[in-house]
């Protein structure tokens, strides 16, 4: 799976948390590690986590292995400016990319099917746009092809790919396997979650 990228980001200011939203402990492990250790369940390359409000306290806390911090000076830009900073870092880097798989760090019950799922359908489909059906949205996770790096290193604002998604409706494929989004941004999202596990 050398041929894909995944970004995970994790670069906001937690606002409505009122802690660092990255470090809370679920069952002695911090959400951004759950979120990682999920990832690497189904693959094995580097992975890369977009950093921004609170970097320096989040990284040194951080125990999993393989995992290659990306620092977004512009966080406070919002979400779109963590995607064209790691977008940017890879093509730096000259990695030969087939695509770039986006995931949030506060999305810690996607299951692992699911995700091993949205990349096999990549490897089927490589041009066209692997997203995450909301209902009457599309969003991320999501998978970019290589035609699409340009495109979102223009993307603005705090809605991340979810509006240059809406635009490709035609080319975007979705997996069948059904998972739970509970995206966790308050403390009661985030007791919600405990519950559940």
């Amino acid at each position: 799976m050398k041929n894909i990228a995944i970004l995970v980001l994790a670069a906001g200011k937690s606002s409505r948390m009122n802690s660092i939203k990255q470090l809370e402990k679920i069952n002695e492990k911090t959400l951004l590690e759950l979120t990682l250790e999920k990832i690497q369940c189904v693959y094995t390359s580097t992975i890369f986590c977009i950093l921004g409000a609170n970097a320096d306290k989040i990284k040194p806390e951080i125990r999993t292995k393989d995992i290659q911090f990306i620092e977004n000076v512009n966080f406070e830009e919002g979400l779109s400016s963590s995607i064209v900073s790691g977008i940017e870092y890879l093509k730096n880097k000259e990695f030969n990319l087939e695509g770039i798989f986006i995931l949030l760090a506060d999305q810690p019950a996607i299951n692992v099917a699911y995700i091993e799922d949205m990349i096999h359908l990549f490897y089927q489909n490589k041009n066209s746009i692997i997203a995450s059906n909301y209902g009457k949205k599309f969003g991320v996770p999501a998978i970019f092809p290589k035609k699409y790096f340009s495109n979102l290193l223009l993307i603005k604002g705090d809605k991340g790919a979810k509006e240059f998604i809406s635009k490709k409706k035609n080319e975007i494929l979705c997996s069948t396997i059904t998972t739970n989004f509970l995206d966790i941004d308050t403390k009661e999202d985030l007791q919600r979650y405990k519950k559940s596990i």
